[in-house]
């Protein structure tokens, strides 16, 4: 069963269809394995080794990326950094399972898209009138505030 800990360990390099991919001129990756290389686990070769270990290993990293994960719900009501947290733990996943290799994959291309789709100039310009509107309306609503009440707090005001 190869586990994947053999590579970058052979002399030279095989030549066949199952060759790994190598980097072409401008970085990026060709060859029969330019898609990406099965998902392998990330534990060290003498965990790999022994099953139960493994499995052990395979819990605990299960464990933590749970409870990170937990955290992040949690932080997306109480103060803290909740979206970083649940994709940190799905990251944390992503080293043992493949499942989570994927989802996290997927969520990469997402979140790339969002971003490439928030740099269209179209977008941006709706963005830029909504929040001058919001931030138009935010001051209205000040002004009126402080018109009808001055600078006194909520919390001081005494039955106007």
């Amino acid at each position: 069963m190869n586990t994947g800990s053999d590579h970058g360990t052979h002399e030279s390099a095989p030549a066949g269809p199952d060759a790994p991919a190598t980097a072409g001129p401008d970085g990026a990756a060709s060859g029969p394995e330019a898609q990406e290389a099965p998902h392998v686990s990330k534990a060290p070769a003498f965990i790999k080794a022994n099953r139960s270990l493994h499995l052990s290993w395979q819990v605990g990293v299960f464990v933590v990326g749970l409870a990170v994960i937990g955290a992040g719900i949690a932080m997306l009501v109480l103060p803290g950094p909740g979206w970083v947290a649940i994709f940190a733990g799905l990251a944390i996943w992503a080293t043992e399972f493949a499942w989570a290799h994927l989802v996290l994959r997927w969520t990469k291309r997402k979140v790339s898209e969002a971003a490439q789709k928030a740099l269209d100039p179209k977008v941006r310009r709706r963005n830029i009138i909504l929040t001058s509107v919001g931030l138009a309306i935010a001051g209205a609503l000040i002004g009126f505030y402080l018109w009808k009440y001055g600078l006194t707090l909520p919390w001081n005001l005494k039955d106007q």
